[in-house]
């Protein structure tokens, strides 16, 4: 399957999806316990992925077995570890420190390509990254460097960086991904390996005595992680990864607090103020400048 779209815009709406997945990962904190958060994403994907993509998987059962571990390790990285740790850190920290170090992951996508890929980073990539972490950091930090040296590490600020790892390293070794597999196949292989790897945690957690509270919004909220985030992000990432490389599609993820500015004014009534429009500014001119190297 390819969506006859531009990788660009198909990385622009992923960032949008999954800045939406940080702010609600955070306001359902206290109502959805982490991994229900998660096993439930990933079990409402399957259910909508199924119907579409299930005679790709019976055709291509041979090569899914054939290439088992690669795609485990894909399910481990991208499916079971990133979205498990970020939905356990947004327990204790903010969705602001996690927009800021999930930052990083351009930076960790670039040094994991250069160092075992042999891919060469020009210096106008590097200009524009900078620019544009720059502008993820204004709008972070409001312009104000007090702001920003009184941020806080905490625990959730780690899990946070164990999933900036995961997801570097998925998106890296995507390259590597079985040849032959029609995406689809790819994407419900990996999903439903991951669930298999939820399961038992889910169990564990519900052990605990932790359960999700019924109700309208924890029904719309499962339902858009497990639609927009989960099915529609992969796909568009795993294609664009695939178009324009890890590097290029990597710098995109500096988009997220641009769109978590963006959601808060149209939805939650906050205005605009001159460092959310500097910050963006910085964010689209280092984009543009990586974009065109």
């Amino acid at each position: 399957m390819h969506i006859p779209l531009s990788p660009y815009l198909l990385l622009v709406l992923t960032t949008l999806f999954w800045a939406g997945n940080f702010v609600l990962g955070r306001a359902v904190h206290a109502s959805i316990p982490p991994v229900s958060l998660v096993f439930w994403r990933w079990a409402g994907a399957l259910l909508i992925l199924l119907p579409f993509t299930w005679r790709h998987v019976r055709d291509q059962w041979p090569l899914l077995r054939h290439n088992w571990k690669a795609l485990t390790m894909f399910a481990f990285l991208g499916v079971f570890c990133f979205n498990t740790f970020v939905y356990i850190a947004l327990q204790s920290t903010t969705a602001t420190n996690a927009i800021l170090l999930n930052s990083i992951i351009p930076i960790a996508i670039v040094a994991l390509s250069r160092l075992f890929g042999g891919t060469r980073v020009t210096q106008l990539q590097a200009v524009g990254m900078a620019i544009s972490f720059a502008g993820v950091i204004t709008i972070i930090s409001r312009a104000d460097l007090d702001l920003l040296l009184a941020l806080r590490v905490n625990r959730g600020d780690l899990w946070v960086l164990l999933a900036v790892a995961c997801w570097a390293l998925y998106t890296f070794l995507l390259r590597q991904r079985p040849a032959g597999l029609h995406p689809l196949s790819f994407l419900t292989s990996i999903v439903a390996l991951g669930l298999l790897g939820l399961a038992p945690l889910y169990a564990w957690e519900l052990g605990q005595g932790l359960h999700m509270a019924p109700g309208p919004a924890t029904w719309a909220s499962l339902l858009y992680v497990a639609f927009f985030p989960s099915v529609l992000a992969f796909i568009f990432w795993n294609q664009a990864v695939g178009q324009v490389g890890a590097n290029r599609a990597g710098l995109f993820l500096h988009l997220m607090p641009v769109f978590g500015t963006l959601l808060s004014i149209m939805f939650l009534g906050e205005s605009l103020h001159l460092f959310q429009v500097t910050g963006i500014g910085l964010i689209f001119s280092g984009i543009w400048l990586t974009t065109r190297a």
